[in-house]
C-alpha cells in the first residue's frame, strides 16, 4: 500500500475519533443506569441495545484486524442476537394494522355441514325438528281454513231471512194488484140460490185442491175464498133489489 494513502486513512480516522468521543460525552458523565432511569421505556430498551451493539461490532472488527475468523467467534452469534433484537424494537414502534379479513360464512358453514355430515344423532335431531315445523305448519293451514268454513255457514242464515222478506214484498204487491183487476171486471149476473151455490161449491172445490200445496198457496186460496164470498153476498144483494119478472 502507498505511504501517501496510509496516513490520508489514519488522519481520517483521528477525526472520526474526535467525533465519536464527543459523542460519547453525555454517556461517559454519568452511569448508563442513570442515563437511562430519565428515558422512557422503549427509549431504554433502544439505548441498551445501541450499546451493545456498539461493544460487539468493535470487538468484531478488532477480531478481523488481528486476522482471526471472526464469523467462528462467539462475538458474531450475540451480533445476530442483538440485530434479532433491534426488529423487535422497529416491531413495537410500528402500530398493529386493522384487519381486515372477515370470515365467509357461507363456507364456513358448509364447512360444518360437511362435518357433521355422518354424524347421526345430528342428523335425528335434524329430520325431528323438520318434521316438528311441518305438522305446525299442517295444524295452522287446518285451523284457518276451519275458521273460514265456520265463517261461510255463519253468513248462510244470514242471507235467508233478506231472501223471505223480498218474497213477502213480493206477496204482498201481487195480492194488492189481484183486488185492482178483480174490481176492474165487471161482475157477472146470476140467479140467486144459483149463483150461490155455484160458488160456494167452487170456493171448496179451490180449497180442496189448494190445500195440498205450500203454506203460501194456502194463504193465497184463503184470500181468494174470502174474496168469492164477498163476491156471493155481492150478488145476493143486486138479485134481491132487482124487480121479479112476471
Amino acid at each position: 500500500m502507498d505511504s501517501t494513502k496510509l496516513m490520508s486513512l489514519l488522519d481520517q480516522l483521528d477525526d472520526e475519533m474526535d467525533d465519536l468521543e464527543e459523542s460519547l460525552v453525555p454517556l461517559i458523565k454519568t452511569t448508563l443506569s442513570e442515563t437511562s432511569s430519565k428515558l422512557p421505556l422503549l427509549d431504554k430498551a433502544k439505548l441498551y441495545v445501541l450499546v451493545t451493539y456498539a461493544i460487539e461490532s468493535m470487538l468484531f472488527s478488532y477480531l478481523r484486524l488481528n486476522g482471526v475468523k471472526a464469523r467462528e467467534h462467539p462475538v458474531f452469534v450475540e451480533l445476530t442476537r442483538v440485530k434479532q433484537y433491534f426488529d423487535k424494537i422497529k416491531a413495537a414502534e410500528t402500530p398493529a394494522q386493522d384487519r381486515t379479513l372477515v370470515p365467509d360464512k357461507q363456507a364456513v358453514a358448509r364447512f360444518i355441514k360437511a362435518g357433521l355430515a355422518g354424524n347421526d344423532k345430528y342428523d335425528l335431531e335434524k329430520a325431528e325438528r323438520e318434521a316438528k315445523e311441518r305438522a305446525r305448519a299442517h295444524i295452522k293451514f287446518e285451523e284457518v281454513s276451519k275458521g273460514a268454513s265456520n265463517a261461510a255457514t255463519v253468513a248462510q242464515p244470514e242471507e235467508q231471512p233478506e231472501e223471505s222478506d223480498s218474497e213477502s214484498s213480493a206477496e204482498s204487491s201481487a195480492e194488492a194488484e189481484e183486488p185492482a183487476l178483480e174490481s176492474a171486471a165487471p161482475p157477472k149476473k146470476k140467479s140467486g140460490k144459483h149463483g150461490r151455490s155455484s160458488t160456494s161449491s167452487s170456493g171448496l172445490s179451490e180449497n180442496a185442491s189448494k190445500s195440498k200445496a205450500s203454506p203460501k198457496a194456502d194463504k193465497k186460496a184463503a184470500k181468494k175464498a174470502k174474496r168469492e164470498k164477498k163476491k156471493a153476498k155481492l150478488q145476493t144483494k143486486r138479485n134481491k133489489n132487482k124487480p121479479l119478472n112476471t
